[in-house]
């Protein structure tokens, strides 16, 4: 469909944002305002979806309800849905609002986005909060489509039996849900052998799921396999902090692939244990534990933990099968440091080895960044409160946030251009050589004055300069000029005839704004910032 220019109350020509595109945004940044919050408090996100997204509302009253489940799918299926609260919630209202037809797309849906058990608990668990009976009084809402689909998202592990080991023994219980309670309310049967081992485990432990194997002469390899790695689950539950206990922990964990969930509670602080869980731990939650490993005393000198950490920052090939953004290898480096965590009471000593591999990752990792192949204009507020800290990345302030922004876009796309602004513009050359703390430094040394959001829009116009995309990185809430950043960026289509040109206001220090329009399809507001910010960005600036 083509896009529908309008004119607004001023007379210019928007891009009419319709009930489809709000669902679109509600689908990535988890509302339909064009407005991406972070969340205040560790909470923040649990009741995303129980907030009132009327667009949906209004798509399934208008017939649209299949639409917008092969929408949910879509944004699923190609990681675009930055936050799977979304997801989750919109497939939950098809599920209990929608027609006949949509229901039932929603529900044969639920295996493309439910990966994992948390997710189908969530699903779940907001499918109830959304049933009521005819006269109002909350209902449970199991019926027979609803069992059927649940019956489906377990049985589908039939032919993999040991990832459905895995799941279920990694992924026991989340929120007020557990599998019991699902493979219960559902009555799930499956006509797999191995699935019924792990739901007899599940239900009735490790003796019970054993008689099943027993009674076959010769049961399948799957069989014995996965009955082999519920035994080592099992056997780990009960061990302590013993030198042997901790040698058959290990044991289990390179002979079963265990994971952290698997391992008891006396061993979570174990060196040993953790040394072992390192040589398979993914890039990102290595990363993630470096604090944890850290202040254990893991990672000091010349130790084979520390040598591990060390291989795996500086493999290419890592880095670019783990796809982790430089701006999460930032904070991980920043967070690591420091000594201690942004949450919480552990602290460690930080080994410059490490601290230097981890900025050596962040410079490597820019080369996977995907180029867009868009026209940037980065614009960075010089004023000297940008030191304060960013909302929802407190090891970051707003500067080296914008710094970072800066060097990452400059070094992928082709097109940009980078500027220091206050009322006045200030053209900044950031090339690909330059360190981060050099592009941080280059923009404390300009002069600051007034704060003027529309100021790098203006400079545009008067300079002639071709952008598909403004993005404003500043810690203030509004721009103090002769007019608006989303009236400046209106007159600056008209003038380039660029109608689709976007604007991207990074607020990093303010939670609780609009400068963008929300009418405007093209515009959008970040009240803070964290390590999705650039994946939402890339998101917006790729038309959803």
């Amino acid at each position: 469909m083509a896009d529908m220019l309008v004119p607004n109350h001023e007379n210019a020509l928007v891009n009419q944002v319709d009930d489809m595109h709000r669902f679109r945004r509600f689908l990535c940044f988890g509302s339909e305002n064009g407005t991406y919050y972070i969340p205040n408090d560790a909470g923040g996100q649990e009741d995303l979806g129980m907030q009132n997204v009327e667009c949906i509302d209004r798509l399934l009253q208008a017939g649209r309800g299949q639409e917008v489940v092969r929408e949910i799918r879509s944004f699923s299926e190609a990681g675009r849905a930055v936050r799977q609260e979304s997801s989750l919630f919109a497939l939950a209202r098809c599920a209990r609002c929608g027609d006949d037809g949509t229901k039932k797309l929603a529900y044969d849906s639920i295996d493309k986005i439910c990966r994992i058990p948390t997710h189908l608990f969530q699903f779940v668990d907001l499918c109830e909060k959304m049933s009521n009976t005819p006269d109002g009084r909350p209902s449970r809402g199991w019926g027979r489509a609803h069992r059927r689909a649940i019956c489906n998202w377990y049985g589908k592990f039939g032919d993999k039996p040991l990832k459905f080991a895995r799941l279920m023994t990694k992924y026991r219980k989340r929120r007020k849900w557990s599998n019991i309670d699902v493979l219960r309310l559902a009555h799930v049967k499956s006509d797999s052998i191995a699935v019924k081992v792990v739901v007899q485990y599940i239900f009735k432990g490790l003796s019970e799921a054993a008689r099943v194997c027993d009674i076959l002469e010769n049961p399948p390899v799957d069989v014995v396999n996965t009955l082999g790695f519920l035994r080592a689950v099992e056997d780990v539950k009960s061990l302590g902090n013993n030198p042997d206990d901790v040698r058959r922990v290990c044991e289990a964990i390179r002979t079963h692939a265990l994971v952290r969930e698997h391992v008891p509670t006396a061993l979570h602080n174990s060196p040993e244990v953790w040394s072992v869980l390192l040589v398979n731990m993914p890039l990102t939650a290595m990363i993630r534990n470096l604090g944890k490993m850290a202040s254990m005393g893991m990672l000091v000198a010349d130790s084979d933990a520390t040598a591990t950490v060390l291989r795996k920052l500086r493999s290419e090939d890592e880095l670019r099968s783990a796809r982790i953004h430089p701006f999460n290898v930032l904070v991980a480096m920043l967070t690591y440091q420091q000594g201690h965590g942004q949450q919480g009471t552990l602290s460690w000593s930080p080994n410059p080895d490490i601290t230097s591999a981890l900025e050596d990752a962040f410079y490597m990792s820019i080369r996977y960044v995907d180029p867009t192949g868009k026209r940037f204009l980065i614009a960075i507020d010089v004023s000297s409160s940008m030191t304060s800290c960013v909302v929802g990345c407190n090891v970051l302030n707003a500067r080296q946030a914008a710094a970072a922004l800066a060097v990452v876009t400059a070094c992928r796309e082709q097109h940009c251009e980078i500027v220091g602004f206050s009322d006045k513009v200030v053209l900044i050359d950031v090339n690909p050589d330059m360190r981060l703390t050099e592009v941080t430094e280059a923009f404390a040394n300009i002069d600051d004055g007034n704060t003027d959001c529309a100021a790098p829009i203006s400079w545009a116009m008067r300079e002639q300069k071709e952008f598909d995309v403004f993005i404003i990185c500043t810690d203030s809430e509004t721009g103090i000029g002769l007019i608006p950043p989303a009236h400046a960026l209106r007159e600056y289509r008209h003038r380039s005839g660029i109608h689709r040109a976007k604007l991207v206001v990074c607020a990093f220090t303010s939670n609780g704004f609009t400068v963008a329009d929300p009418q405007d399809r093209d515009m959008l507001d970040m009240a803070g910032f964290d390590s999705d910010g650039p994946a939402v960005i890339n998101t917006f600036i790729t038309d959803m």
